[in-house]
């Protein structure tokens, strides 16, 4: 039986020792509640069953935990009390190692008006040259902690990990702080959409709100009135917004959201683009991260939502447009395999930073797409996985890209072509490249020569030692494999297994090309390359 691995001593309810209140005994849970183990409030799960276990005395509370370590799924001995998360993240414990939590006023006198207890300060120390210990004195100490007392003063307040629950009364925590403006209660136990609304009304100066790790209920109907708030940070929250009821309205669901210029979603599990499409109609949304979610496909709205999802305001502004401050989109770390989603990005109007990394799009040993098609076919983009996308860039890889496609390209039929690759005709135009025409006069190896690839070599194993860069032309066709024996031939190297790298500008890191079948000119490697050759590990 798990009698739990946090048997700690209760605590002062008062806070005297730093710890946090006890539970008053196991009627004080329900079933999903958030709790935190005692004395360790970055332990942090669901109650998932409050009641008796056979063969053991008591009454138990089955918790399922946020990190996964825990002993079973829920079931005992055979018999199943409840479903966890994991095949291990469940434990039953004694309410007596469990906390409800505090509100956020103590959590707020907890956080900057408790006095460093005899046993922290005891653990403040340097070891000196002969081992011994000496105590390490905080200069100016008295005078910081003077300051934080004035709570009226506090422009930005975290109480990250403190096992805050509930809010409170909205007169005292006005009271308080009155011109908070920055707030992070990342870590808490915070699940009501309504406890954040009084909280955010009791705090009229609050702007930035961080609810990472909070679990915040999944059925809303509606949400409260965040006007002030400008960033929102939600990153696992447990939010799916697939919750709110079809009766209600767009603008009823992300009206509370309409003065966001950030909102930070990810990792919440998010997989529908129509999901997040009922924040395009944030009037001020600049910056959007849904990093680590599960997004296969995107795209950008294409009507106005039909009459009777939007209020009279909307309706009356026609000039609003989906997205439309929107400058910032962070989608990495997704499922994102389609060229199609990439070019929507184009009609988004003043998008021009975009994270792609991490989907299987940009992975190019499972067929993705390099970083210069990427640049090509997204117009607009000045930054491109963090990177910045110059203009020499731009214009190198605009090129490689038409003539890639102009070397791969099956049929003359410009609908299939404006279908397949929309940039291309305009790219083509802008950059005035010409449709290749035959060789009138120029045939044997001055025509070979004239398609050739331009590839520097640059050895960067270990074992391989020093070597000289190496610049050769070799056929388009060469595969990667081919292109290894060739490196093992110019630089005479023996019994050491190859791995080839393409670097390219503006990437942080180089490519591993490690489909050994794979032409160099399916990589899109311009007519000038650097290859990094390193030795498998």
């Amino acid at each position: 039986m798990d009698e739990s691995s946090e048997k700690l001593p209760a605590s002062d309810p008062n806070g005297n020792d730093g710890a946090l209140p006890v539970a008053a005994d196991d009627a004080g849970f329900r079933v999903g509640q958030r709790v935190h183990a005692m004395g360790n409030p970055r332990r942090t799960g669901t109650v998932r069953y409050v009641g008796a276990v056979e063969g053991h005395a008591g009454a138990w509370v089955g918790v399922d935990w946020d990190d996964g370590e825990g002993k079973h799924d829920g079931s005992v001995n055979g018999v199943r009390y409840f479903a966890a998360a994991g095949e291990r993240s469940a434990s039953f414990v004694r309410s007596k190692n469990l906390s409800a939590g505090i509100s956020f006023i103590e959590a707020l006198h907890l956080r900057y008006r408790g006095d460093s207890t005899k046993e922290e300060e005891d653990e403040m120390y340097i070891l000196s040259t002969s081992k011994k210990r000496v105590s390490i004195q905080l200069v100016g100490k008295n005078k910081v902690q003077e300051k934080l007392k004035h709570f009226e003063e506090l422009r930005g307040a975290s109480v990250s990990y403190l096992g805050v629950s509930f809010v409170g009364s909205s007169d005292e925590i006005n009271a308080l702080v009155p011109n908070l403006e920055e707030l992070d209660l990342t870590g808490n136990l915070l699940s009501k959409w309504q406890d954040i609304g009084s909280l955010c009304d009791a705090l009229p100066a609050l702007g930035v709100l961080n609810l990472t790790n909070n679990f915040m209920e999944h059925h809303v109907e509606e949400l409260p009135l965040l006007k002030r708030i400008h960033t929102l940070v939600l990153n696992n929250c447990g939010m799916t917004w697939k919750e709110p009821a079809p009766s209600v309205p767009v603008t009823a669901f992300v009206q509370g959201f309409d003065n966001l210029r950030l909102l930070n979603l990810e990792d919440n599990c998010i997989d529908s683009w129509d999901e997040i499409l009922k924040f395009s109609y944030l009037r001020s949304l600049e910056q959007l991260h849904l990093n680590k979610n599960k997004l296969k496909h995107i795209y950008y709205p294409a009507n106005h939502p039909s009459p009777g999802t939007l209020d009279d305001n909307y309706m009356q502004d026609t000039s609003c447009k989906p997205f439309e401050k929107l400058q910032c989109l962070l989608l990495g770390h997704n499922e994102i395999e389609d060229l199609a989603s990439i070019d929507s990005l184009n009609s988004f109007p003043r998008l021009m930073d975009i994270r792609l990394s991490e989907n299987p799009i940009v992975d190019l040993a499972h067929g993705g797409v390099p970083r210069f098609v990427l640049v090509a076919r997204l117009a607009k983009a000045k930054i491109l996985n963090g990177s910045e996308v110059s203009p020499r860039e731009r214009k190198e890889s605009e090129i490689r890209y038409v003539r890639l496609v102009m070397a791969k390209m099956q049929s003359d039929d410009s609908e299939e072509v404006k279908q397949l690759h929309p940039r291309f005709a305009e790219l083509k135009a802008l950059h005035g490249i010409e449709d290749e025409k035959p060789s009138c006069g120029i045939s044997g190896p001055q025509k070979m020569a004239s398609g050739l690839l331009c590839v520097t070599l640059k050895c960067v194993g270990a074992s391989i030692g020093e070597k000289q860069p190496l610049t050769k032309k070799i056929p388009p066709t060469t595969t990667v494999g081919k292109l290894k024996v060739l490196c093992e031939s110019f630089f005479k190297l023996k019994g050491i297994r190859l791995r080839l790298f393409l670097q390219e500008e503006g990437s942080p890191l180089p490519v591993l090309l490690n489909d050994d079948m794979a032409p160099l000119m399916d990589l899109g490697m311009g007519t000038e390359a650097t290859i990094l050759v390193d030795e498998e590990s």
